[in-house]
This record gives structure tokens, C-alpha cells and sequence, in this order.
């Protein structure tokens, strides 16, 4: 049995009930700590195993967050307000959770502690450039400035890893329907079209399944990889809504996509991003946008509901 002793903040969320039974099939001794703000129950296929612990609890009191970090061995924040409208909506909790957190967790760290942070994308907000680590940063969002200083922050210690996510698809024990993926096959499912904004605009893509093979990834190679920022998504994956809209098509012949030319989308993130520092370490994903999309289809036929405010982050 692996005694690595790992702490997963915010570990009942979309990634993090990903992630956990991740870890604890690998023999990882994991210790979730959330709040359950969305009354959710993703971890509870996982309370029979004797290497997993659940706690309930608030990591932005200082000294409960602080003793926790102190009993670990590896330390994976991933509790925070994610997306601009949550952030937007009380951009104190934001700031205390997406920054505040990082803040206690290093002043704690020991040097012989490893620490991997998720950051995301949207820190580069919209470039013409192919986006790689080392360009620099342009926070559109309250969110992406939290997740900038989060990160600003590790690096200035000296001693974590940071992983800039791509903008996330898949299916979780804690499910979604807020991100874009996920919302454009929800959508296709429940209304038969979609309805574009700034179409032209691009992003990056990443399968909830293959961040945490990434997550794992860092844990096994934590030496070489230690002190760095590595962009995280599918090098085939820079798509624009309207190339994400037709691939969604292909397997839903019968959807009508329109483009509107009036209005705006209130997420003005657009770039290309290259993952290609991760990939030399050794790392390759499991997921395609094609197989996400067959498996998001799956996933929703189980779970369309007249309200699906419970999948959201909102």
C-alpha cells in the first residue's frame, strides 16, 4: 500500500470526485476536504474504501486549513469560485478561496511537501500569438486575477508545480452543464440548436479524466517536473465555437446552429494555446473532443431535467 498522505482541497467538485478515485485506486492514502456548497454527494461510491477520508470543513479558517497541510505528504488545492459569474458574484469569497487559500497553504508548506495547483486558461484572456507558459498574462476576469496571484505566488516560493487548464469537458460523479462542452451537448439534447456568439473565437479543451491522469502525472514525476508552469489541454483541440458546434453535429445530424452577429458573449477569452512542454515530459491524453462528446450524450440521457441548476457552478 502507497502511505503517501494526499490532501485534496475542494475534492467533492467537477475534477476533484474525478481525481480522488483517481488517487485512491492508485493506493494513495486521500483525505477530501470540502464544504459541499452544492449539496452534492459525488464521493459516496468512495467512503468504503479504508485509504479515503472525508472532512467537511471551511479552508479559508486559517488555522483548520493550516493543520491539515501539516498531516500531508502531496497537496492539491482545488477548492475555488471557478468561472467569471461566480467570481463576479461576491468577489470576496472569490479572492479569500481562489488566493487567500494558496496564501496559508505555502506559509505552511514544508520543503519536503509537494504542492500541484490547477490554474486555468483564462489567465492569458485573448492573444494572436500561440499561447505558450512563457507569454504573458492577461486576466479578463476577477476569476482568472485570483488564479493569476494564486499562481504568482507558488512560483515566487519556489517549490510546486502549477497546471494551466484548458477549458474542461467530461463527465464527473460531480456533473456540469456550465462549461462549454458540456453546455453545448446539453443544449443539443434539450433544445436541437445552438445559438453562437463571437463564433470565431478560440479555445482549448481538456477531458476531466485526462487532468487527472495529469494530477497523477506531476505526483510520479514530481522531481523533474518541480518549479514549473505547464499549459494542460489537446494539441488538436484549438477549436473555435463554431468548429466545436459542427463536431457536435456530426454526431447529432439533426442540429441547427446560428450564428448571431448582434450580440456578444460575455467570455472574451480567444487564443491558441500550445501544450507541447507537458507532452515532452512524457505525458499524452486519453480523451478526444469526438469521445467526449459520445460520452457526454450518454451521460446526459441520465440526467436532463426540466432544471438542471444543479449541474451548474452557479
Amino acid at each position: 500500500m502507497n502511505k503517501k498522505r494526499v490532501l485534496i482541497t475542494g475534492g467533492a467538485g467537477y475534477l476533484g470526485s474525478v481525481l480522488a478515485e483517481v488517487l485512491v485506486n492508485k493506493c494513495y492514502q486521500v483525505t477530501v476536504v470540502d464544504n459541499l456548497m452544492y449539496k452534492q454527494t459525488s464521493l459516496l461510491h468512495l467512503c468504503h474504501y479504508d485509504n479515503f477520508n472525508f472532512i467537511k470543513g471551511d479552508i479559508t479558517d486559517y488555522h483548520f486549513l493550516q493543520h491539515l497541510v501539516e498531516r500531508h505528504d502531496i497537496i492539491i488545492p482545488l477548492a475555488a469560485i471557478v468561472g467569471a459569474p461566480a467570481c463576479d458574484a461576491n468577489k470576496e469569497l472569490a479572492t479569500n478561496i481562489n488566493y487567500g487559500q494558496i496564501q496559508t497553504i505555502v506559509d505552511n508548506l514544508k520543503p519536503w511537501q509537494k504542492l500541484i495547483m490547477p490554474n486555468t486558461n483564462s489567465q492569458y484572456g485573448s492573444s494572436k500569438d500561440i499561447i505558450t507558459e512563457e507569454s504573458p498574462f492577461n486576466p479578463l476576469s476577477h476569476y482568472a486575477k485570483t488564479k493569476c496571484q494564486a499562481e504568482e505566488y507558488i512560483m515566487d516560493w519556489g517549490n510546486g508545480i502549477c497546471l494551466r487548464l484548458a477549458t474542461v469537458f467530461g463527465s464527473s460523479p460531480r456533473m456540469r452543464t456550465d462549461l462549454l462542452v458540456n453546455d453545448f451537448v446539453y443544449k443539443t439534447m434539450t433544445d436541437g440548436c445552438l445559438v453562437l456568439f463571437q463564433s470565431q473565437f478560440k479555445r482549448n479543451y481538456i477531458h476531466v479524466r485526462d487532468i487527472a491522469k495529469t494530477f497523477l502525472h506531476c505526483i510520479e514525476n514530481y522531481e523533474s517536473m518541480n518549479g514549473e508552469v505547464y499549459n494542460v489541454g489537446l494539441s488538436d483541440a484549438n477549436l473555435n465555437k463554431r468548429e466545436l458546434a459542427e463536431a457536435i453535429k456530426l454526431q447529432f445530424p439533426d442540429l441547427v446552429i446560428i450564428e448571431n452577429e448582434f450580440s456578444s458573449d460575455f467570455d472574451n477569452r480567444d487564443y491558441i494555446v500550445s501544450n507541447e512542454k507537458l507532452e515532452k515530459t512524457g505525458w499524452s491524453p486519453d480523451y478526444t473532443i469526438t469521445k467526449g462528446i459520445n460520452e457526454l450524450s450518454e451521460s446526459f440521457q441520465m440526467i436532463i431535467t426540466d432544471n438542471n441548476k444543479k449541474y451548474t457552478n452557479l
